[in-house]
């Protein structure tokens, strides 16, 4: 166990409700250590002042030393609920059968190696016509799957046996006129921080390895009911970070000198590369949105209480989300459709209406774009900006939106906070010298920073999160779908205040890589921000091209 001997570590951590490790022979707090520990908090007291507190500090010691006594698993959430819902906020009314757009003729390809990269509506089709059945379509991505991880590091489990269990009893079903809609039979991936009972849920991490959790995770539970046929868990960056993880660094098919990026790396580089049809990702600051855009893939991330997180692993219960990430912006919809709404269990999750059409395209809704955003200097601009063109072509008027000037990123040290938490025993008990990256921007150094975070400025940036809520509702009022770069300050914004997003291919590099464009929705508008980005996908022909292996 690891000793913290420094009485200003000691002191500064007991004045902000923590400190790193259980220290056996405490240092005694004096007025001294009291006035070091004031210069990383950034407050000033006098000598009097200090020398009031010490008793009260001594008391807060023994008291964390005493609830640390007390194991907390991380599927435990605190007694305090984000709600990103603004003051007078109201969900719609009607409930409408979810609606996918019209599909033609589906016939098996001249080339079998081509049903890698026939989306989910097209396989779906194949699958109730009997042209091809679930366990053929099965073992064809399982074949895939072992081919190619040997060069792309994409998965930690395959489940090989419970996949073709699933898929006989899809093919059973289907078989007897039992079809059950659109992911029946259709084989997936999930990452590896959802648990699967009789499998290993290591979140990517050494210390979590071999960890076994005896439970389906709700979202499992409910794309098994559709069935839907699970071929893989993969790989996250190590406690969702990044691309590396215990077993190395999964890449990107499109460059194998590249990583696919984080922490969804092996959901974006299994589908990108045609091992997978669609898979289950996650996001808390970027997680589906950085990997889709390195991939070439089309990912949703849901509104923050749109699909229940029970099972799966905590990273910060205030800001993560789960949701797929597929080739086409309808597949999106179709496995959204069946994992969103309330479980009764993640008490954040909410009930609300999804009205997808995809039969409908722009008319009736009003898109916006961050102006002054897409006219700074910056990589993709030249794509980015031939994006708004395509839209106008489809006959879009396209209002100025700027962002609210308030707290976004200065604020996101609450994730680093609740991720502390999160690994409080991680932390305390030394193993986090047993993670795989130990740089200055791993997790080990920003779980052991947290701890030097003032409760009290948690709970102020949470007031300022508060305002930014209310602001982007008023920004928002008449706007149903806004466009921006994919990467900065609106990505970290809609993180904090929940806003769903669709971020889809939008071109390629020079030198090869493909680009990205997202779309951003109302709080629980994901019915007219699919809508608008199938439009807009179905308009272009990037989200097409693949990798060559």
């Amino acid at each position: 166990m690891k000793k913290f001997l420094l009485p200003v570590a000691c002191v500064v951590s007991l004045a902000m409700g923590a400190f790193i490790t259980k220290i056996v022979d405490s240092p005694p707090i004096t007025v001294d250590v009291i006035n070091q520990a004031e210069k990383i908090l950034g407050l000033d007291f006098t000598d009097a002042e200090a020398d009031s507190m010490i008793n009260d500090l001594n008391d807060n010691r023994k008291d964390f030393e005493s609830i640390r006594k007390i194991p907390l698993d991380n599927s435990v959430a605190p007694a305090l609920y984000f709600n990103p819902l603004p003051v007078g906020f109201e969900f719609e009314k009607n409930y409408l059968p979810f609606k996918a757009s019209q599909i033609g003729l589906v016939n098996m390809p001249a080339n079998h190696d081509d049903l890698a990269y026939y989306s989910v509506r097209e396989l779906a089709e194949l699958l109730r016509t009997k042209k091809i059945t679930s366990v053929e379509l099965t073992r064809f991505f399982l074949d895939r799957l072992k081919k190619y991880d040997t060069k792309l590091h994409y998965a930690i489990t395959i489940t090989e046996d419970l996949a073709l269990k699933q898929a006989a009893k899809a093919d059973t079903e289907i078989k007897a006129g039992k079809y059950k809609g659109l992911l029946h039979g259709i084989p997936y991936g999930a990452k590896d921080l959802l648990a699967v009972k009789g499998y290993k849920t290591t979140w990517g991490s050494v210390p979590y390895k071999d960890q076994i959790i005896d439970q389906d995770a709700v979202v499992i539970q409910r794309l098994e009911k559709a069935g839907a046929v699970l071929c893989a868990k993969l790989t996250l960056g190590e406690l969702a970070m990044g691309d590396v993880w215990f077993g190395g660094k999964t890449l990107n098919p499109w460059d194998l000198n590249r990583g696919s990026s984080g922490s969804s790396a092996g959901s974006a580089s299994s589908v990108a590369a045609g091992l997978l049809p669609f898979a289950i990702g996650s996001e808390t600051l970027g997680s589906i949105v950085s990997p889709s855009t390195e991939c070439g893939t089309t990912g949703l991330r849901p509104t923050y209480g749109r699909v229940p997180r029970t099972g799966a692993m905590t990273l910060s219960w205030s800001m993560d989300k789960l949701g797929p990430i597929c080739r086409t912006v309808e597949d999106c919809a179709i496995v959204f459709n069946t994992i969103q709404g309330a479980d009764g269990q993640d008490f954040t999750c909410m009930k609300a209406p999804f009205n997808y059409d995809g039969t409908k395209g722009l008319q009736g809704i009003r898109i916006a774009y961050l102006k002054n955003d897409f006219e700074r200097k910056y990589p993709n601009r030249s794509m980015d900006s031939l994006s708004l063109v395509v839209l106008k072509k489809l006959g879009a008027e396209l209002i100025p939106l700027e962002l609210p000037d308030l707290p976004s990123n200065d604020i996101s040290f609450l994730l680093g906070v609740e991720a502390a938490a999160a690994f409080d025993e991680l932390t305390r008990s030394g193993k986090d010298d047993l993670l795989v990256r130990q740089g200055k921007n791993a997790w080990p150094n920003a779980f052991r920073s947290a701890r030097f975070i003032p409760a009290v400025e948690y709970i102020q940036a949470n007031r300022h999160r508060t305002l930014l809520i209310q602001e982007m509702e008023r920004r928002l009022k008449g706007i149903d779908v806004y466009l921006s770069p994919s990467f900065g300050r609106n990505l970290t914004l809609t993180n904090l205040t929940g806003h769903p997003c669709v971020v889809l291919p939008n071109g390629f590099r020079p030198e090869g890589r493909p680009t990205s464009i997202t779309f951003i929705g109302k709080l629980f508008g994901e019915a007219k921000l699919l809508q608008v980005a199938k439009a807009y996908q179905d308009a272009t022909d990037f989200h097409k091209k693949h990798p060559v292996l």
